[in-house]
């Protein structure tokens, strides 16, 4: 199966073709650990997952890594500047009163958890910038070994014209007039170009930071950037295939990692392939917390939604269209998702051979740049499928789910050992006769008892069905 995948770089859609053949290396960009991530957010990793899930169904042997930034992401970010402001973790431990550690502990271990709960595919690493500090070091180093890097009384910076000069041109993914200087904040006098960006940030001499290392230009911590280039490096090497990040990304943060690695090897492509995600909205406006409406996952389960539902609520869209969240645009996913989860347990017996049409034309839509909605589509069609034995529609899910994620193969497991037990059995036993014996008091009756046990009946032309109350 050939995969079409919209690369940002070239801005077209291409043949995904990796460096090595049969193998893909990937890297999704991943949350700043000093609060809960929101469910833009979670949009984002949603993609890698779906990108990751493609690959592997198309045969590819793929090295999944996943970055955690806890350190040096500073809010100037949100002004235009990411080398201003305050880190994001020092923040937070003000906050909440706690060690910027105890701060990346907390979101860290909920990040995880959150990221099983949404059954995304875990990456062979979740690599911590704070457990990679030698090699950023490293990478800054290299780009002062060959001229791209300068030292200021803040910290060293990336020489944006020096790189320009070894023959790249600097400002890839973006358009050049995005990388600026935000209009909002300082500038800084003496930074040589204003896009230069800062590759390690020196600590206040009159305060000591929770995080802080020692390097050859002094006590400081490195710039937000460089963890991304030098953690992808080492463990997907110096070039690799795709590269995952919301479209934010694409303006400043991922044409800076494609300068400084580059800079660093002289080589390219950095990456063969960027992909990017648009942007989740809330009730028809832009999601923020000064706004308060940065929902996470907790404020979804704490509504009494599955976190399930949020993941099929993603898949209702490409990933490159705006999508818009509501309560109720949610509870409608929720209710197809029980509706396909029912179909399991409507369908209970053994998989015997997938439909390959369906199969085709499900996994032909994914390889068009990963279009789930058109996805989604024959998967409906399998499910409301009359003709189809049940053993064919099972087999037919399930490879499917492969990419839909959603644990198919364990509802009907659960379906079976719910329905299956002698008490089930008998019940069904006893209410079948009493129909046929037009006893429809007892029938009722019966059918209340196993609406106590959380099972309801489902009569249908081929006779009693179950499906659970959700």
């Amino acid at each position: 199966m050939e995969i079409q995948l919209t690369n940002s770089l070239t801005r077209k859609k291409e043949a995904f073709e990796p460096l090595k053949k049969g193998k893909a290396g990937v890297y999704t960009c991943g949350p700043t650990v000093y609060d809960y991530a929101s469910i833009g957010n979670w949009r984002t990793y949603l993609l890698g997952d779906l990108a990751v899930r493609t690959l592997q169904s198309a045969g590819f042997n793929v090295t999944y890594i996943m970055n955690i930034t806890d350190v040096g992401h500073l809010t100037g970010d949100n002004e235009g500047d990411a080398d201003s402001g305050e880190d994001r973790m020092e923040k937070a431990k003000k906050r909440e009163g706690k060690t910027a550690w105890d701060i990346a502990k907390i979101y860290s271990d909920d990040f995880v958890e959150s990221f099983k709960k949404l059954h995304l595919t875990e990456p062979k690493e979740f690599t911590r910038a704070t457990e990679h500090i030698q090699e950023q070091i490293d990478l800054v180093k290299q780009l002062e070994e060959r001229g791209i890097a300068y030292t200021t009384s803040d910290g060293v910076y990336f020489d944006t014209a020096a790189y320009e000069k070894t023959g790249f041109a600097y400002g890839e993914l973006s358009n050049l007039d995005e990388i600026q200087e935000g209009a909002r904040v300082e500038v800084n006098e003496e930074k040589r170009n204003p896009r230069d960006f800062a590759l390690w940030k020196f600590s206040p001499k009159d305060a000591k930071r929770d995080m802080e290392w020692e390097s050859p230009w002094g006590v400081g911590f490195p710039g937000w950037h460089v963890e991304c280039s030098a953690m992808s490096s080492k463990y997907l090497g110096d070039q690799f295939d795709l590269h995952i990040g919301g479209e934010d990304l694409k303006s400043t943060h991922h044409p800076n990692e494609i300068a400084q690695s580059q800079g660093a090897t002289g080589k390219s492509p950095f990456v063969k392939y960027w992909m990017h995600g648009a942007f989740l909205k809330v009730d028809g406006g832009r999601m923020g917390k000064s706004i308060g409406n940065a929902y996470t996952l907790h404020d979804i389960e704490e509504k009494g939604f599955s976190p399930l539902a949020l993941r099929y609520f993603y898949l209702t869209a490409h990933y490159r269209s705006s999508l818009n969240f509501t309560w109720e645009a949610l509870e409608a996913a929720q209710n197809a998702l029980n509706g396909l989860l029912d179909t399991i347990w409507l369908n209970i017996g053994a998989p015997t051979e997938a439909d390959a049409k369906a199969v085709d034309q499900f996994f032909s839509a994914l390889s068009d740049d990963l279009n789930m909605p058109e996805a989604l589509a024959v998967v409906w069609d399998v499910v409301k499928d009359e003709k189809m034995n049940k053993g064919a529609k099972l087999a037919t899910l399930f490879r499917m789910d492969g990419v839909l994620g959603f644990e198919l193969d364990a509802e009907l497991r659960e379906a079976q050992d719910r329905t299956r037990t002698k008490e089930v059995q008998a019940l069904l036993q006893q209410r079948e006769a009493a129909r046929e014996a037009k006893d429809f008091e007892t029938s009722d009756a019966i059918r209340d008892q196993l609406l106590e046990m959380k099972l309801i009946v489902d009569d249908g032309p081929d006779g009693q069905r179950l499906k659970p109350v959700r």
